[in-house]
């Protein structure tokens, strides 16, 4: 079987790793260009896609899938970043009704749909050109944009009643804060809390269990190349269509092909052989700046 040296590799992301560092690791191992669909914070863990080589041109097309979590959040406690990693700033005492099912369970269908939420001053979010974190660790405030984002589903896992602690799964849209989800569920419940542990189930296609374990791509690099994705595979859901030697050569050199049956993403072939991938929000191919930058086999 011919290697795939171009594509996508879902990682499973180890605590205490950053994203930065998994993209290190598969850069030294393949010698190639890589990047990744979305940041996973170092305390998190879970999936991690990770494009390799021209698959990264592909990362605007991946990064506004919407994602799924399992959270644990700790109640009566909250720190300075909303997470294990923050200093303890405020402590209360957490009453027993507070940890009945039917009344977590109630406040968490609260937060279905679209709702206005707050990112954590501990995030790479911009605000007058200085990331929010940059202003955080000077103790500087300032004020913080909402955002509208989505939850699709919640549903609570399990209530620690010892240990002041709940567990829930999210489906939610891209830009959603865990930290900050936490803080208000928290805040609805009638007490403070933060987040204690945190694992991304799914990005968009890519789920944990299908997910290939860090480790074992840096004990075994060689595991790369069998767990790899190629660009075409990637995209298989959307159409393609196929051209011919001429119809190809005019369109790579910026000539209008007409076809009033393209819209949106495609696949591109010619005598069946995979060319690339291209996003046309018109009824027509126009040009060749409309396909990505170099995804020519």
């Amino acid at each position: 079987m011919e290697e795939i040296t171009d594509g996508i590799i879902n990682v499973f992301k180890p605590k205490n790793w950053t994203s930065h560092d998994v993209v290190a690791i598969i850069k030294k191992a393949t010698g190639k260009k890589v990047g990744h669909t979305g940041t996973l914070d170092p305390l998190a863990q879970g999936v991690l896609p990770i494009l390799i080589g021209k698959g990264t041109q592909c990362a605007k097309y991946l990064n506004n899938h919407d994602k799924s979590y399992y959270v644990e959040l700790a109640l009566g406690k909250r720190t300075t970043t909303l997470d294990e990693e923050g200093e303890m700033i405020e402590e209360r005492e957490v009453p027993e009704e507070l940890l009945k099912t039917i009344k977590i369970e109630a406040v968490l269908q609260q937060f279905i749909g679209k709702i206005k939420q707050t990112p954590p001053m501990y995030s790479a979010i911009k605000v007058k050109g200085k990331k929010l974190y940059e202003y955080a660790r000077k103790g500087q405030t300032v004020d913080i944009p909402t955002r509208e984002i989505t939850i699709y589903r919640i549903a609570l896992e399990k209530v620690n009643a010892k240990e002041k602690m709940i567990a829930f799964e999210v489906d939610c849209s891209k830009g959603t804060y865990m930290r900050t989800l936490c803080e208000d569920i928290a805040k609805q419940l009638g007490t403070i809390g933060y987040m204690k542990n945190l694992i991304r189930l799914k990005v968009g296609n890519f789920d944990y269990q299908t997910a290939v374990p860090l480790q074992e791509l840096q004990e075994n690099p060689n595991q790369i190349a069998k767990h790899m994705i190629s660009i075409e595979k990637m995209f298989q859901n959307v159409p393609a269509i196929d051209l011919q030697e001429k119809q190809l050569r005019l369109f790579l050199n910026g000539v209008e092909l007409t076809n009033q049956n393209l819209d949106g993403m495609y696949r591109v072939y010619q005598a069946s052989q995979f060319i690339g991938i291209r996003n046309n929000s018109q009824k027509s191919i126009k040009t060749r700046y409309n396909f990505i930058d170099n995804l020519i086999y």
